[in-house]
């Protein structure tokens, strides 16, 4: 896996725990676990964290700059080889 692909799937990862922490934080529900070590500490409590507060702007010029599945275009339609008929 490349970096960028790395990068992607444990911000995915652990924003998605971010969120799912703060939506229960909301409600007075249980959450998810406690982040557990040194990976789990920085991505839930430093990247995400830092990454809510980057205005929308900044975060999509950052996705797009970014290798990945969001810059996958269409193919383009094959062309048709007789009446369909």
């Amino acid at each position: 896996m490349s970096f960028s692909g790395w990068l992607r799937a444990n911000s995915e990862h652990y924003l998605l725990i971010a969120a799912q922490d703060r939506v229960a934080r909301e409600h007075n529900v249980a959450g998810p676990r406690r982040p557990r070590g040194a990976k789990e500490i920085f991505w839930l409590r430093v990247f995400a964290p830092a990454y809510r507060l980057l205005p929308w702007g900044l975060r999509r010029r950052i996705i797009q700059r970014m290798p990945g599945s969001h810059r996958r275009s269409w193919p383009a339609p094959s062309k048709p080889a007789g009446p369909a008929i």
